[in-house]
């Protein structure tokens, strides 16, 4: 394995002699394939088509194998980058995707949802030059959907069992990401998921056109040949309490439960019928095939659908209620659009789609009809003000400038808090203001023996950084237990 990433190994070398840096910057960064956006807005298709092995090659040879790689303090999971990048150079793309699990339980998916432009790409050498980053995100999904295709999936190895039982709560990003570490270890991983399927936001929050479930259900197949074993339909605190899973003998607890509880904005006629969180809409489209007649869950496919916020979150649902047949799905945002948090790839796909944007505009209040269903909205204008402590300018009310619109439902997304199960059914438990858990620098709570990551801590974030506090937790977890 060591060959793989040994930036001195022979064929390494030869592939830097083989090429001038000069010859790789001027290579023109690839263009992801993608689905036409009339034809996709009316299915649940992947959007995103993925690199032929041909463009893969070509970018590659983009990548300048620095000496010391800017790109990898960018990677919340450490990923070693040029290796892999380099190993797809010389055309061995299963030894990419080995590469890539060394550090990674989800490839695949990270090559999808993870906001590379933020992460890895921003702090790649190409931008000082002036010149486009190496298309690092693109270039592992190529390898993990090489892997995953040819048949040929690799199992990182795992130490052999030491009998020490550890519990997760949650089959999120940050979950997986420590069972699939401490599995490693030779840890005995028993993964608890509330829901009846396995993959946590993965799989109700992210729709299918962006992340379809059966390549959530090879990673985590992945984990399960790697020993963890995944408990559905359970949730610590109500049907297994956290004494009992002491009593049969578990030494730690990774809580990675999440943030699943919905912000609402505290305005009149929000409990009005047609009026949802994007959690709830989401959920019962994604995860419990709402959108299919044949099921008895239903969820309202309006055709006058506003969504409120300006997240990934929010982009996912008023996509979505594109492909449920709205004839005008909107996004409304009370900053403009450079202030949006979603990643640009996400609203460029919202509008290729017939998404009609808002921003500037604030609800400040729905109407119903005699029913109790929403009809209307009344929208506030906005202006921008000075920067606020997110360093985003602050939106000001234009004062008397309103606007009323007709619509059929309302899907809320101004983000989630922190599920409140686990805080409050562990005694002793340090809980934040905001309901997150407490933790030290190594994501360990007041019980020794809890550790937590993902957006039970954070609030509301991206899937990468749960998976980095999922690496980090095992870590923690694994020198606590051997002190």
């Amino acid at each position: 394995m060591q060959n793989l990433i040994d930036r001195n190994a022979p064929w390494r070398d030869e592939l830097r002699k083989a090429m001038k840096n000069k010859e790789r910057t001027d290579i023109a960064r690839v263009e992801m394939n993608e689905l036409d956006g009339e034809y996709r807005s009316h299915n649940s298709e992947e959007v995103n088509q993925g690199l032929t092995e041909e463009q893969a090659l070509m970018e590659a040879k983009r990548c300048l194998d620095c000496p010391n790689p800017s790109c990898m303090n960018g990677c919340p999971v450490s990923i070693n980058i040029p290796s892999f990048i380099k190993n797809i150079e010389r055309g061995e793309y299963l030894n990419a995707a080995k590469v890539l699990k060394m550090t990674s339980a989800l490839p695949a998916v990270c090559g999808r949802v993870c906001p590379q432009e933020k992460q890895c790409e921003s702090q790649c050498i190409h931008i000082k030059m002036g010149k486009k980053p190496v298309a690092i995100g693109y270039l592992e999904r190529f390898a993990a959907d090489y892997e995953r295709e040819s048949g040929q999936m690799s199992t990182p190895e795992v130490a052999p069992s030491n009998g020490i039982k550890i519990g997760v709560v949650g089959s999120g990003p940050a979950g997986l990401s420590f069972a699939g570490d401490m599995a490693k270890l030779g840890y005995e991983v028993t993964v608890f998921e509330a829901l009846h399927e396995i993959g946590g936001v993965l799989k109700y929050g992210i729709p299918e056109f962006r992340l379809p479930n059966k390549i959530v259900d090879v990673e985590i197949n992945n984990l399960e040949k790697m020993g963890v074993t995944f408990v559905k339909d359970c949730i610590v605190g109500k049907t297994i309490s956290f004494d009992d899973l002491k009593a049969e003998g578990f030494k730690g607890l990774f809580v990675a439960s999440g943030a699943g509880l919905p912000n609402f904005m505290n305005i009149k006629g929000e409990n009005l019928i047609g009026v949802m969180s994007s959690n709830e809409y989401l959920t019962r489209v994604n995860l419990m095939s709402a959108a299919k007649d044949e099921f008895d869950t239903p969820v309202l496919k309006g055709k006058r659908v506003a969504v409120i916020g300006g997240g990934n979150t929010a982009m996912d649902s008023v996509r979505t209620a594109k492909r449920l047949g709205a004839e005008l799905a909107m996004i409304v945002y009370r900053r403009s659009e450079e202030e949006m948090p979603a990643r640009v790839e996400e609203v460029k796909h919202a509008k290729e789609e017939g998404v009609e944007f808002r921003t500037l505009h604030n609800p400040i209040e729905y109407y119903g009809d005699e029913k109790g269903r929403v009809k209307q909205m009344l929208l506030q204008k906005m202006e921008l003000g000075e920067p606020d402590a997110s360093g985003r300018r602050k939106p000001v009310a234009i004062e008397g400038a309103t606007e009323l619109i007709d619509v059929d439902t309302v899907i809320v997304s101004v983000g989630v808090s922190p599920n409140p199960l686990i805080p409050n059914s562990i005694e002793g438990l340090e809980v934040s203001r905001k309901g997150t858990i407490v933790v030290n620098d190594d994501l360990q709570s007041a019980i020794p023996m809890i550790f937590a990551g993902g957006d039970i801590v954070r609030g509301g974030a991206t899937v990468i950084l749960a998976m980095g506090d999922g690496r980090k937790a095992a870590a923690s977890m694994h020198a606590y237990l051997n002190k």
